[in-house]
């Protein structure tokens, strides 16, 4: 039933990002901004946690969930480090993630062969 729950909302995600994109003259940067931005507010103010409780992978995969994981850094590293732990929390609790794309991302310029669209 997880499985489940993480494609329906993880799916969902995504159709609004995808609805977005046909229906407006936003370019997928605009959209990217938006999520992620999305996804702090609503971390911060405690909206988006029952959506992860709900959907787990799904949730925390797309882009308002790294933009949750920001926010929650954020604010659990005000509370053990003050207001440098605020700067350097969201840091710290998207390390990984961040570094993973910058990783996979060099790999795949290596390995790929883009071509420019005519």
């Amino acid at each position: 039933m997880e499985y489940l729950k993480a494609f329906v909302v993880g799916g969902l995600i995504c159709v609004v990002g995808q609805i977005i994109l046909d229906t407006t003259k936003l370019t997928p940067a605009h959209i990217l901004v938006i999520f992620v931005t999305a996804g702090v507010v609503l971390g911060g103010l405690g909206l988006y946690e029952p959506l992860v409780k709900f959907g787990g992978a799904g949730a925390t995969v797309p882009l308002p969930g790294f933009g949750y994981s920001l926010a929650k850094g954020a604010m659990e590293g005000a509370k053990s480090k003050g207001i440098i732990g605020a700067f350097t929390g969201g840091l710290e609790a998207t390390a990984g993630g961040v570094a993973a794309a910058i990783i996979f991302g060099y790999i795949m310029a290596l390995v790929a062969d883009p071509k420019t669209k005519n």
